[in-house]
């Protein structure tokens, strides 16, 4: 008995020792409350019905997910992106679902999950954007105009005194100071086919670069008479904006607080802000703006329903971006969400719903 103690003893201590772990509570997850999940009018990714439901690509992503990890939630309307991220960073919502594109200044007060959608921005213009002689001085003062009058002019020059440097000697009328000016003359109208008058170069090499500049003239004038009315006639059809480079020159509109403004910025693009894509686009209506810029998806799909007949989106893309939803710094639901938004996206149910929404296949 004496001998067995010992071990008696030490069983006792190790049960002990065991039980502050034992009455432990077992954390609760942090999904087991109702989440509050903001979100913001934003179609074909958020829309609110008359009824007050929500549906959308990125509503239904949210019901998928949430129903893959067993959450209760209530979604919350915001008016803006702004107050979606503000609320979002201050914990008052634990996921923000709308369009809400990655930047590296919202990472830096709120986390995102895994991009859900690719894409980028988009370009609005008015059918004709602009009138014809607007479209046609916008074209003569432009710079490849500009150069290829400038080349032409530096061929005819060099040419004509070519001529003066070959005839001053031997011709009368090209001979002196004042030759010069009848040599460039001569080599101006043999340039237009213009009649050069009684008056011609009559030394060989004189001539030959004669017989030579016209030949190279006609050709010369034909490219260049081809080039400018293929450039006013894609102006005249594709209107003043046709690219991301256009839009220097143009009056721009953009959405407030979107990321549109961080690209305005970056590229130096004067802007004028609004308020929603629909003020924007009606001031573009009314002949305010020129182009307007905003998420390449939301704009095709606002201009389809509301502005189909009026104004075009731009078959483009340009800075691309990323959706994805926004939490809060350190939330524990980011892995959960992450897995299960990974799986959603990579299914057929993800291609049958853009297809539903967007007709991508």
């Amino acid at each position: 008995m004496r001998r067995a103690l010992p071990f008696l003893m030490a069983g006792l201590l190790v049960v002990l020792s065991a039980l502050p772990v034992l009455a432990q509570p077992t954390p609760a997850p942090a999904a087991a409350r109702e989440l509050v999940v903001a979100t913001k009018v934003a179609p074909p990714f958020a829309m609110k019905r008359p009824d007050g439901s929500w549906t959308g690509i990125s509503i239904d992503l949210w019901q998928r997910i949430a129903e893959k990890l067993g959450v209760r939630y209530r979604l919350v309307e915001e008016p803006t992106v702004d107050a979606l991220i503000a609320g979002t960073a201050t914990g008052r919502y634990d996921a923000a679902v709308a369009a809400l594109t990655i930047t590296g200044a919202r990472a830096e007060i709120i986390d995102f999950s895994q991009p859900f959608y690719r894409t980028g921005l988009g370009i609005a213009v008015p059918p004709g954007d602009g009138s014809r002689w607007n479209v046609i001085l916008r074209s003569i003062l432009s710079l490849g105009f500009l150069q290829a009058v400038g080349a032409l002019i530096g061929l005819a020059l060099l040419v004509g005194l070519l001529i003066w440097l070959f005839e001053r000697r031997r011709n009368e009328h090209f001979g002196g100071t004042r030759g010069i000016g009848a040599s460039i003359w001569w080599s101006a109208e043999a340039m237009t086919q213009a009649s050069t008058g009684v008056h011609t170069p009559i030394t060989l090499a004189g001539r030959s670069l004669a017989i030579l500049w016209m030949a190279v003239s006609i050709i010369a004038i034909a490219v260049f008479t081809a080039g400018v009315t293929s450039a006013l006639t894609t102006s005249a059809l594709q209107g003043l904006v046709t690219n991301a480079h256009d839009l220097a020159s143009v009056r721009v509109g953009a959405v407030e607080g979107s990321s549109t403004i961080d690209y305005l910025v970056n590229e130096q693009i004067k802007y004028r802000s609004f308020p929603s894509a629909d003020a924007g686009l009606k001031a573009m209506k009314a002949g305010a703006i020129d182009a307007f810029v905003y998420d390449k998806p939301l704009l095709a799909w606002i201009v389809l329903q509301d502005y189909g007949s009026s104004l075009n989106v731009l078959d483009i893309v340009f800075d691309a971006q990323n959706y994805g939803i926004g939490l809060p710094l350190g939330s524990p639901l980011r892995r959960d969400i992450d897995v299960a938004l990974l799986d959603s996206v990579h299914s057929d149910w993800w291609k049958q719903t853009l297809f539903r929404y967007l007709g991508e296949r």
